[in-house]
């Protein structure tokens, strides 16, 4: 879940009529340039993320590296491989491009043509991550049909969005959608030459694997070794297991925030969090724990305030959400290809009254942008709980960390007594475009292309060891190591844990 405050206007699931039909049909080059004329204009208009981490002549030249690709396009699925190249290039966790129902609803059903195993990043290679295949558990791939599994990888890259230049990130989409992946970019595939290592081997061995259906391949998902370590990696959390705190080693406590999808302030699960954070952090001061782990490595974001909530009962400063936040226009720009249900007729109305929220929330105009004043919610001060952690703080941080997690977390990694372990987060540590989702529908293509449109700067300190654009960096990079994902053992909690140990001795 990456965070988003739902925009209703803009925002709904994709239904598309009409018979099913194949990302390998053809597609007129004509509608392709009327296609990436609307999507160019609609990106510069509305998008306010997309000079974030491009330049203006980095972003003209992928224009015309897309209009001369459309020069050798022929198919839709040709098409919709430029414009996945052209939102992944933005750098914005929070963009989208989706296919029209029919399109995907045709790929269900293919019976044939899918690489058949599940794959998964360990030690620097992609092994298999299936134990009932032709190709041994935790054999690394060296090519599929002569194809560099590096350069395979790299091309599917484009259709799995993280913030900036990340890319530990887009292994998370890959490990699960590798397949479909693999079929969008080189097409289906009766049969896959895999070159292959098995694991302690320098004998690169072959084998032919028939390719599967569409469905076989996620009944393998389904099935991959690592499902029990992992299977949190895709889950839509129960409110029981959203969040937790256990102690360990006496003066040693876990707090784990798998998600901050718990409701606004009048909801309910929201005043339950709270009321568990304020038991648990009461518990901590009475019991005089000096070592806290602060687990997000699942937290792919949610909705304010829980974010902001849990870090004043980790922080000793005064703090804000975001030290600036704009967007980039004045007004709705090209409400006739909003992603919206509302009649033609009807949508003056339903855009003037969104315009006027704009208008409230991003009311300073400086150079053309439109900034939230002092008055915003998010440019509050807020201070720390009285009974705050003052300890020693060990942040967990992974991958799939994104949006509202990865506020929380480059936040309380900016503190001067937390050490950060892990994997670099999917988003980004000092801002992102996040809160509020825009969709378009492309009119010739009927391809639908989500991007959230504030543009925010977090409110965390300068750090020599964090990049602009990337994700947030641990002190201690701990990816899990290749004899833990055959045991399926949390390589990180134990280094965590050892660590704090070692602390205490010394």
């Amino acid at each position: 879940m990456k965070k988003t405050v739902f925009f209703p206007l803009l925002f709904f699931m994709v239904s598309c009529i009409g018979l099913a039909q194949s990302v390998d049909d053809p597609f007129s080059q004509k509608r392709m340039r009327k296609d990436l004329e609307v999507f160019k204009n609609i990106r510069l208009k509305a998008n306010s993320g997309l000079y974030k981490y491009r330049t203006k002549e980095q972003i003209d030249s992928i224009y015309t590296w897309a209009d001369r690709a459309i020069d050798r396009a022929n198919t839709y699925g040709d098409f919709y491989n430029i414009i996945c190249q052209l939102t992944d290039f933005e750098g914005s966790l929070h963009n989208d491009t989706r296919l029209p129902e029919r399109y995907n609803q045709s790929m269900k059903k293919e019976q044939n043509g899918y690489f058949p195993y599940p794959v998964k990043w360990i030690e620097g290679k992609w092994i298999i991550n299936f134990d009932k295949g032709e190709i041994p558990l935790g054999a690394e791939i060296i090519s599929i049909n002569t194809i560099k599994m590096s350069d395979i990888i790299k091309n599917l890259y484009k259709y799995y969005t993280t913030d900036g230049v990340n890319t530990t990130g887009k292994r998370i989409g890959i490990t699960y959608n590798f397949s479909k992946y693999y079929r969008l970019h080189y097409g289906l595939s009766p049969v896959f030459e895999v070159a292959y290592r098995p694991h302690n081997s320098n004998e690169v061995q072959n084998a032919t694997l028939k390719g599967i259906a569409y469905t076989d391949y996620y009944k393998n998902v389904r099935q991959r070794h690592s499902i029990a370590f992992d299977e949190v990696d895709y889950k839509d959390w129960e409110e029981g297991e959203t969040y937790s705190y256990k102690d360990i080693d006496g003066d040693t406590g876990i707090l784990t925030v798998n998600s901050f999808s718990l409701g606004n302030k009048q909801s309910s699960s929201h005043g339950r969090y709270l009321t568990f954070l304020d038991s648990v952090f009461t518990h901590i001061k009475n019991k005089r724990i000096k070592n806290l782990i602060v687990d997000v490595r699942y937290n792919g974001g949610g909705t304010d305030p829980n974010d902001l909530v849990t870090y004043s009962y980790l922080t000793q400063r005064d703090f804000k959400e975001n030290k600036q936040a704009w967007v980039s226009f004045k007004k709705l720009p090209y409400l006739k290809y909003a992603f919206t249900k509302i009649p033609r007729f009807l949508r003056p109305l339903g855009a003037g009254k969104y315009n006027k929220m704009f208008k409230n929330n991003f009311p300073e105009e400086i150079d053309g942008k439109f900034y939230q004043d002092e008055n915003n919610e998010d440019h509050q001060i807020r201070k720390p709980r009285p009974h705050a952690f003052t300890g020693n703080i060990y942040l967990l941080i992974g991958p799939r960390v994104a949006s509202a997690g990865s506020l929380f977390a480059a936040m309380v990694a900016g503190n001067d007594n937390t050490t950060v372990i892990g994997e670099e987060t999917m988003g980004g540590y000092y801002g992102h475009n996040g809160h509020t989702p825009m969709g378009y529908i492309l009119p010739k293509s009927g391809m639908a292309v989500f991007f959230s449109v504030v543009n925010l700067e977090q409110d965390v300190p300068q750090k020599s060891n964090q990049w602009y654009d990337r994700g947030i960096i641990p002190d201690y990079d701990v990816p899990q190591s290749y004899n833990d994902f055959l045991q399926n053992r949390d390589t990180q909690m134990d280094f965590t844990i050892d660590l704090i140990r070692k602390n205490k001795n010394r």
